[in-house]
């Protein structure tokens, strides 16, 4: 498939697919007129790299999972260096949420120090 088809089915612009190619994620291979041509097995990378970009990770953490699926495993997560991306992000998000919870103690103190009668919304309430 040429790289407007891939873009439709991945549900991604040109222009990313061809930062994908430029860094390396993906490898088009060129028709004798110089179109970009794609496979299946291209689909489902961009498929595996837009979504882990949409859940916070890196591009350049999706190496590992790219490199895996062109190993031939049947997911991008099954090899043991993906697992390590995994588990590293696990650990960049609880840093995070325990980050947030200080940030929201401290100002929660600061809002009943300015407000004693000010009632303090419970964390998940709106």
């Amino acid at each position: 498939m040429r790289i407007g088809e891939l873009a439709r089915r991945a549900g991604v612009s040109t222009r990313a697919l061809r930062y994908y190619e430029q860094q390396g994620m993906i490898v088009a291979r060129r028709t004798a007129n110089g179109y970009r041509e794609y496979g299946e097995a291209d689909l489902k990378l961009v498929t595996e790299i837009r979504s882990l970009l949409s859940v916070g990770f890196t591009l350049e953490d999706a190496r590992p999972f790219v490199a895996c699926l062109r190993a031939g495993h049947e997911s991008g997560g099954s090899c043991p260096e993906s697992v390590a991306v995994y588990q590293r992000k696990l650990t960049e998000i609880d840093d995070e949420i325990r980050t947030l919870l200080t940030r929201r103690a401290e100002v929660a103190a600061q809002l009943t120090t300015v407000c004693p009668g000010c009632v303090l919304r419970k964390i998940g309430e709106s």
